[in-house]
């Protein structure tokens, strides 16, 4: 049963207009964005709208090896900027594969951060059934890591029922406390603002001490952003919306970023347990567009001064 309808967490609406813009400009200040592997000229364009050390996450596709990553990381780190790698647990065919890859990310590119997901095959094709195991191993440490995303899901998993992604991530933050490795939280973009605040207000009462950089879908195409979305796993607030009366459209228009930041930055506001530290921009291959939206959120808070 989807769970988008309850109630999200009161949050006050009489927070000044300059405290809610305030609060919007450093949400995406410190937040982070996503690119693909196969462009390793793109972060140059990257720096040149994003502020200096921004995390830009490399994204690893069935289609590329993590030793495809490489060069799009090492060009991030040149760039200025924080690259951090997507490792996904079941795309891995072998410990001597991630072993040498974190090795050669951590050395030529600087890398201290990964942000781990299990990956969409349907049976793992190495050693790693999820990204549980991979953590357990203690590989991360070892090579030099010192920082794991962990994946969040407001609208729940497609494949996975909510209990059991709680004890995942309730397991997953303890083997990194245990290792020494920082951790976070990066969670999954949604069209339904309420239930991402009631998501986060559930983490801030489960894991208060834990760093979560909320997920937005960052501007695209409808008929792209509608194909990301069913294979995300977010169809319940696609559903909502359509229940509304929203076509495509008008479905993205109605979820702007803008929207999902101003309910972010109102129940950030009202609440002094949030743990919500910063945004994450879902690029789906538009990395540059997206980057330049940042910018100009930026810019337009700095004018305002």
């Amino acid at each position: 049963m989807s769970t988008i309808e309850r109630p999200a967490p009161r949050a006050t609406s009489s927070a000044p207009a300059s405290d809610i813009a305030d609060r919007i400009s450093e949400l995406v200040t410190c937040g982070s964005i996503e690119m693909t592997a196969h462009k390793p000229d793109e972060p140059r364009e990257l720096a040149s709208l994003l502020p200096a050390g921004t995390k830009v996450y490399v994204t690893h596709l069935p289609r590329h090896s993590l030793a495809m990553t490489l060069a799009a990381l090492e060009a991030v780190h040149q760039a200025g900027l924080e690259p951090v790698p997507h490792i996904a647990a079941r795309r891995i065919a072998a410990r001597d594969e991630l072993k040498e890859f974190l090795e050669r990310a951590v050395r030529a590119a600087g890398v201290r951060k990964v942000l781990l997901i299990g990956g969409d095959d349907p049976q793992p094709i190495g050693p790693y059934a999820d990204s549980t195991a991979l953590i357990r191993e203690g590989i991360l440490a070892d090579c030099g890591v010192r920082e794991v995303g962990i994946a969040g899901y407001p609208e729940g998993h497609p494949r996975i029922p909510r209990a059991a992604l709680e004890v995942a991530m309730t397991e997953k933050l303890r083997l990194a406390a245990v290792q020494s490795l920082g951790s976070y939280i990066v969670t999954q973009f949604s069209f339904a603002p309420a239930r991402v605040v009631e998501y986060c207000d559930e983490l801030a009462k489960r894991v208060p001490t834990v760093p979560v950089y909320v997920g937005m879908a960052g501007p695209t195409e409808p008929a792209t952003l509608l194909k990301f979305a069913q294979r995300c796993g977010v169809s319940a607030s696609l559903r909502a919306l359509r229940d509304q009366g929203f076509g495509v459209i008008r479905m993205v228009t109605h979820t702007d970023p803008s929207e999902q930041l101003v309910a972010l930055a109102r129940y950030c506001l009202a609440h002094r347990t949030c743990n919500v530290v910063g945004t994450h921009f879902f690029t789906f291959g538009g990395a540059a567009r997206a980057a330049a939206w940042i910018n100009r959120m930026i810019a337009t808070r700095a004018a305002a001064g």
